[in-house]
């Protein structure tokens, strides 16, 4: 029995729009911006702060001032109250929040390595939604960015996201053996959450398998 969903997705791909749908048509809970809220209400800092470190490594500089805090006394007293809200303090709490949604069941839960958290979970159904490069670049215009700030964010947002499960699961992004779905959000939000409403529909008729149990053919 499914008890989860995850929705990993690139940039710019409309996943939002498409996981509120998925969540609405089975009656269950929405982890998407409401994680990052509840990430930041836990660790005390703005929303904003969080949204630009989850998904993302501390830069260069960060990580090594904080090796340097770790290799003094007075740094070592100072370093978790100075590092509260770093990238690896948001992602351990991500992950804690992650697992507990996953634990509770009838979670949609959008993004931040979730996927990669629960890839272990014979009650999650990972699907990951991808689209064409000028098509995100298009959505994120509409949604009031500049056509050089959407071509710009359609690159980088995903090679940081690529860097994060790069360093902290050892693969590379998104790995397709990790998803029962992927999918081309082209084709429609809509369309996109009946297409994993059905698949869901499938899975609970036993019709289908988990990713690793798949056969590659031709």
């Amino acid at each position: 029995m499914i008890r989860v969903v995850t929705i990993e997705r690139e940039y710019g791909s409309g996943a939002a729009g498409i996981a509120q749908r998925v969540a609405v048509k089975l009656g269950w809970t929405l982890w998407d911006q409401s994680l990052t809220d509840e990430i930041a209400r836990r660790l005390e800092c703005q929303k904003a702060h969080v949204e630009r470190h989850e998904e993302r490594r501390d830069p260069l500089h960060y990580r090594l001032f904080k090796a340097f805090l770790r290799g003094s006394f007075e740094g070592s007293l100072n370093a978790p109250r100075m590092g509260i809200a770093d990238a690896e303090s948001i992602r351990q709490m991500t992950e804690r929040l992650v697992r507990g949604a996953a634990a509770d069941g009838q979670a949609v839960i959008v993004g931040r390595g979730s996927a990669y958290y629960l890839r272990d979970r014979p009650d999650a159904f990972h699907v990951f939604i991808y689209a064409p490069f000028e098509e995100k670049v298009s959505r994120l215009q509409q949604e009031g960015k500049s056509p050089d700030d959407a071509a710009e964010l359609a690159e980088t947002v995903d090679r940081d996201r690529s860097a994060f499960i790069k360093e902290h699961f050892g693969i590379e992004w998104p790995d397709r053996h990790v998803f029962h779905l992927m999918i081309n959000s082209t084709i429609g939000e809509e369309a996109a959450a009946e297409i994993i409403d059905q698949a869901l529909a499938a899975v609970r008729n036993g019709q289908t398998s988990s990713p690793d149990d798949r056969s590659g053919g031709g």
